[in-house]
Order: C-alpha cells, then sequence, then structure tokens
C-alpha cells in the first residue's frame, strides 16, 4: 500500500500527482494488464528479442549522431 504524506502547506493536487507518479513507477498498473489474458512463452520471448533489437539500433543510432 501508498502512503503520500501531505507536506505542510502542499496543495492537495501536488500530493495526488506525487501519489501518481509513485504508483506509476511501481509497475503495478502493467502488472494487471498482463494478467487478463494468457501470453505463451513463444510469444513472449520474440516480444522481449524484438524489443532489444529495437534497443540496440536505437542506442547505435545514438552514438553515431
Amino acid at each position: 500500500m501508498l502512503k503520500i504524506e501531505v507536506k505542510p502547506g502542499e496543495s492537495i493536487e501536488r500530493a495526488l500527482k506525487r501519489y501518481k507518479r509513485k504508483y506509476r513507477n511501481t509497475k503495478r498498473l502493467e502488472q494487471i494488464r498482463e494478467r487478463q489474458e494468457f501470453t505463451k512463452k513463444s510469444v513472449e520471448k520474440r516480444k522481449t528479442k524484438k524489443k532489444a533489437q529495437y534497443k540496440e539500433k536505437f542506442l547505435r543510432d545514438q552514438e553515431n549522431s
């Protein structure tokens, strides 16, 4: 459970924004979405390989720039 302490003089909107950021960083929502439907291991591996290829290409392009 996430707890956010509202600092003295801090608006509720600002505290809510901090809460949302903290929640997003826990990747809880991402886990919930993944569990909604089953994905085969082969599809999962293919996805991770594709992501790694994209990252490699991106970093290589950044180096050359």
